[in-house]
């Protein structure tokens, strides 16, 4: 099986138009994006969408006419705006909500305020809601599974903003960033990325594009800005790439790691957390520190998981923690075959886990609660029950009277 991509390829910047752009030009239909702003219900706003030079490279430029709006708008408002569009599809509906949401913790922590009160200048904007709205559902009537995006060319410069004159990147587009591989400049290139062609990156690519793949069809979206020496525009790439089931590795077995960064909860109750997702069906979870942006400590929570169970545990994971966030890759697991029995110890069952390594060597590792229950009731240490248990389990191996993992 093989897996629609998409590549985003940011040599110029990235901006909310420029994505639509170069959807159109890897074959997202132009009439349903003209239609677009009727289906937000945002009445009175036109789409034009047309074909342009940038460079010498034809491309496909997107513009919206807008008559007079509100000045912004706050995240409450975006977010009736888009729930009471029915056709906008759950999935897409969420992760535009992670890009309005990232934007505006960004906005609310430069100006010192909270995320309710923030008001949006920019992105409020009908246009860049149409943008991140429209990006987000066009990847997914492309049928696009993932998102990878390259190195983003950040510009230089100024420029002015609704609060004054800013360094390029904006204080708010650096921010969301953060994570990013970016590069500076070209010289005299001015801002090439705005907030929400950075939050539209951050919030759906999972990082550098795969080291193979088979590349469909890709486009160009033209930026507003032309320079003589070189095409400012976004190229997406659209591709297929092999599945972990598809790439029939031997003895690997497909499954899902899910993993979500947390910053504001303590270690107990992340452990209570840990704990009910290990109930409610995960592989294995794991706890592990982590420096988050303005040097924070945190935990970020790995989740290994089967595939068909990766909803529930999305689920989960929101539910028992603080994260705003989940990210999914597809792993592939080589587990070591592996069997477990009972073997006495003066008078009490221990649980043996037995496993054999690739080079034929046998591992026997006892299942510690049931070890702290004969040591307690034997008045013998953990470790002594431990060693016996092993002992035991060898030993009938070797006899052949005790199955191994093979």
């Amino acid at each position: 099986m093989t897996q629609r991509i998409a590549i985003l390829d940011p040599f110029s910047g990235i901006a909310g138009d420029m994505l639509l752009g170069a959807l159109v030009a890897v074959g997202l239909d132009p009439d349903w994006l003209r239609a677009l702003p009727a289906t937000l219900g945002l009445d009175g706003v036109r789409v034009d969408v047309r074909s342009v030079q940038r460079a010498g490279i034809g491309a496909v430029k997107v513009d919206f006419e807008i008559p007079p709006q509100p000045h912004g708008r706050h995240l409450s408002q975006i977010r009736k705006l888009v729930a009471a569009a029915g056709a906008v599809p759950e999935p897409v509906r969420e992760q535009a909500d992670r890009v309005f949401t990232l934007i505006a913790e960004q906005e609310a922590e430069i100006h010192g305020t909270t995320v309710e009160r923030v008001h949006l200048h920019e992105v409020g904007a009908v246009d860049a809601i149409l943008d991140v709205v429209g990006g987000v559902w066009g990847l997914h009537l492309l049928g696009v599974e993932r998102v990878f995006c390259g190195p983003i060319q950040v510009g230089d410069g100024f420029v002015r903003a609704a609060h004054g004159v800013l360094p390029v990147p904006a204080p708010a587009t650096l921010r969301i960033l953060e994570g990013l591989r970016v590069r500076p400049g070209p010289d005299g290139a001015g801002e090439l990325v705005t907030p929400t062609g950075a939050a539209l990156a951050r919030v759906l690519s999972e990082g550098a594009a795969p080291r193979e793949y088979v590349p469909r069809r890709s486009g160009f979206g033209a930026g507003t800005k032309e320079f003589p020496d070189r095409a400012n525009a976004l190229r997406v790439v659209l591709a297929d790439v092999a599945t972990v089931e598809d790439e029939q590795v031997p003895d690997h077995e497909a499954l899902a790691l899910l993993a979500a960064d947390v910053d504001d909860m303590s270690g107990e109750y992340l452990a209570a957390a840990a704990d009910a997702i290990r109930a409610a069906g995960a592989l294995d979870v794991v706890l592990l520190p982590t420096m988050m942006k303005k040097g924070r400590p945190g935990t970020r929570l790995e989740v290994l998981a089967r595939p068909e169970d990766v909803p529930q545990l999305e689920s989960r994971i929101f539910a028992h923690t603080t994260t705003i966030g989940v990210r999914v890759s597809r792993v592939a697991r080589l587990a070591l075959a592996r069997a477990e029995h009972r073997i006495a110890v003066d008078g009490h069952h221990v649980r043996v886990k037995v496993s054999r390594t690739p080079d034929g060597r046998a591992r026997v590792k006892p299942e510690f609660e049931d070890v702290a229950a004969a040591a307690a009731a034997t008045g013998r240490s953990s470790i002594e029950v431990a060693e016996s248990a092993m002992r035991a389990a060898a030993a009938l191996i070797a006899q052949g009277t005790l199955p191994d993992a093979r």
